[in-house]
This record gives structure tokens, sequence and C-alpha cells, in this order.
């Protein structure tokens, strides 16, 4: 699918609106089905019921608080704020756990605005993008390849990110439906190219239950501006990462706390003259 052949979507930007499309997304997605572990669901359910006690008693949590807090539960799920809230505060110390003994590539949080079935391209490739995309060209390149360093032939490497304005497609108005994501099918070289531009830092939504949190709490609600990618092989374990450039705003002191010195990007003036290049390199671990 070309740029041109693209339709606008009408997505509302909202903490209410971005909520729903999140988790419209989150339920659409495919999840392992198996035998309830009883046991497991008694151990972790009852160690975070007994967390959440010792904050009530070191705290001294009071009633007026406790019916603040069942308030803002409520609220979270009727603006369909779970996915964000969770995936902002929750999901780095599941991807920590979860990717522990990885050898290859480094990964980190996934985010609530990936949507699977970008089109698809071979070895390099333009993202779609409107015509007058603004923001700084970025040629963004690297190779996929096993531990040994040997390239994967076929592995696939999906990328997606906000634009100039730290919006999503899919998740905000008047953008077109696929605006900066796409995914290439490596060859045999495992190499691959994406010309896109770099995003912005942006603001996570702010005026749901999210943003009452964050501003009750004296936080801030800004992430660093990054890309998303997940690479994917047969036979390797998928991982699914973001990139962010070094000295931008935000990177010391991300509100989702998903940052690591290893997905630092150090881009250099590109050799087309136009906008900055920057190579980075997948290792997959088997699977």
């Amino acid at each position: 699918m070309t740029s041109t052949e693209i339709n606008p979507t009408e997505h509302n930007p909202t903490a209410a609106g971005s909520g729903r499309n999140a988790t419209a997304a989150f339920a659409a997605k495919e999840r392992a089905s198996g035998p309830v572990d009883h046991a497991r669901v008694s151990a972790i359910a009852t160690d975070a019921i007994a967390a959440l006690h010792e904050v009530v008693r070191r705290h001294q949590v009071t009633y007026a608080e406790y019916d603040a807090l069942k308030a803002w539960l409520i609220s979270v799920g009727e603006t369909g704020e779970w996915p964000l809230f969770l995936d902002v505060w929750v999901e780095h110390v599941v991807e920590e756990v979860a990717n522990a003994d990885r050898k290859g590539a480094v990964g980190t949080i996934e985010g609530p605005y990936y949507i699977p079935g970008a089109p698809e391209f071979a070895s390099e490739a333009t993202l779609p993008m409107r015509e007058d995309e603004k923001g700084t060209p970025l040629l963004f390149q690297g190779t996929v390849t096993d531990l040994d360093g040997k390239p994967v032939d076929g592995a696939l490497v999906e990328l997606w990110h906000a634009d100039d304005d730290g919006y999503y497609s899919q998740f905000a108005p008047g953008i077109p439906e696929w605006n900066l994501r796409g995914q290439i099918r490596v060859g045999a070289d495992g190499h691959f190219a994406f010309h896109t531009i770099q995003p912005a830092p942006y603001q996570i939504p702010t005026d749901g239950s999210c943003g009452k949190l964050i501003a009750a709490a004296g936080w801030h609600p800004w992430r660093p501006a990054h890309l998303h990618l997940k690479v994917s092989a047969p036979g390797k374990q998928l991982v699914t990462t973001q990139l962010y450039f070094d000295g931008g705003e935000w990177v010391d002191n991300d509100v989702a706390q998903a940052v690591k010195p290893e997905l630092i990007l150090r881009p250099t003036p590109a050799a087309s003259g136009e906008g900055n290049e920057v190579t980075y390199d997948f290792a997959l671990d088997p699977a």
C-alpha cells in the first residue's frame, strides 16, 4: 500500500479516545491460552494483595483516600486507560524479568500503540508518510544476525513511531492509517534500511485518569523521542524494543522507565546531505 492509498482515520487523541483505541487493540491481540495454574495464580494474587495491605498500613491510608482510590480505579476503566497505565508504570518490570536471560539484542517495553499488519517491504523502504510530513529526515539501517553474527535471511523488522508533533497514527485524528508504520522482510544479507523522520518526545495523555494521578503525585508525563521495533525470524526469539536519541529530552527521566544504555542511538549527518543516519544491528537469540 502506498501513502496515496491510505485513508485518514477519525480516532480521538484525548485520553478517553486514545484509551479506547489501545483497549480495542489489546483485546484483539492474540494471547496464548492453556490450563489455569491455580497455585501460581493464588501465589501471585496473594502476594500482590499483601503488598497493597502493607502500603495501607505503612502510609495509614484513610477512608477518604480509599474512596478516592476506588473512584480513580473506576475512572481508569471507564476511559479505557488500563493499557496506558500498565504499559507506563508496570510493563518495564515485566519486560526486565521476561528477558533476563537474553544474550542478543536488548528489549524494552512495547507500549500501547502497536498495531500489527503494517505495510511490508523488502530490504529498503520509505515509511508511509504525508507529503508534507514534518521532521528531520532519518535513515535508520542495520543488520539482523544470529548470536554468531551470521545474517538471518527472512527476518522481519517492524518499525513504528510518533510524528514530529508526538502523535501516533490510529491514535490521533487526521493522520493516515499507516503513517510512520511499516515492516521490512530482510534478504540473505540480513540488511534493512528505513527512510523516515526523527520522532518527537511526547506526553502521555493527561486529560484522563492517568493524568490525574500524575498531577496529584507531582510527576511529569513525558516520554523521550523513540523508535519502536519488533524483530523476529523463524527459530529465533522475538525482540521488542525502543531506541532513543542521545542527548534528547527526557532520556534520563522517562515516565515509563524504559530507557536502557544499550538502546541509545547516536545519529550522524546523512551521507546524502539530508537529515541524519544511524546504524543499529540486532542479534537474535535462538527460540
